[in-house]
């Protein structure tokens, strides 16, 4: 079975076929066959990538899989939220890793709740027109610090504190993270689903 990744991040690929050679898919990204990105117009994780699954769906006519990811905080009623990559521009700053953690510290400035998540959704389908997607939702809290440490990772990691391993996401080793990361846990349960509704339980 063809699984097409509606995304062009290379990363993200190599961990999705890891995760999921059990079920014996051949998973390659949406660029390899000339599909654009979608447009992500929605307000929540899971809306964006069920628009991202379908419109790849729908383009290479094969099941999809898409994530949609970021960091949500309390203090701030859940931004940055979807628009986490691009918080920044909507301060006037430019769109990078940089400008996002600086803007979000000045947004933080004086908050003594600093409770955050990181948030991964992933939707799979088996056509564009799936009535049944399969959705998982990953959540890994932390705590916002008040000044990055870390050289690892990207976005938010440097800012990122996780209490139960007493260290930032940028401070952690790649196979740390991805053992214990948001999207490792909304990949392991959309792993249990795809072998129950699509394969039946095996």
């Amino acid at each position: 079975m063809r699984l097409v990744l509606a995304s062009n991040n290379a990363k993200k690929l190599v961990e999705l076929q890891t995760l999921f050679a059990p079920l014996n898919f051949e998973m390659l990204n949406q660029g390899a066959l000339g599909i654009a990105e979608a447009d992500e117009p929605h307000l929540s994780f899971v809306e964006n990538a069920l628009a991202k699954a379908r419109h790849a769906a729908q383009q290479a006519r094969a099941a999809a899989i898409a994530d949609d990811s970021g960091l949500c905080v309390d203090a701030l009623s859940g931004a940055p939220g979807v628009l986490s990559a691009r918080y920044a521009t909507l301060f006037g700053q430019a769109k990078s890793d940089d400008d996002n953690n600086r803007v979000l510290l000045e947004q933080m400035q004086g908050v003594a709740d600093r409770r955050a998540r990181f948030v991964s959704a992933l939707v799979a389908l088996r056509s564009a027109d799936d009535p049944e997607p399969l959705v998982a939702l990953g959540r890994w809290p932390g705590e916002i610090l008040h000044a990055p440490r870390g050289d690892g990772g990207f976005g938010y990691d440097p800012l990122m504190f996780i209490p139960a391993l007493g260290r930032t996401v940028a401070e952690l080793s790649a196979e740390v993270k991805n053992a214990h990361s948001h999207r490792a846990i909304a990949a392991r349960q959309m792993l249990a689903l795809m072998r129950e509704v699509w394969h039946g339980g095996r």
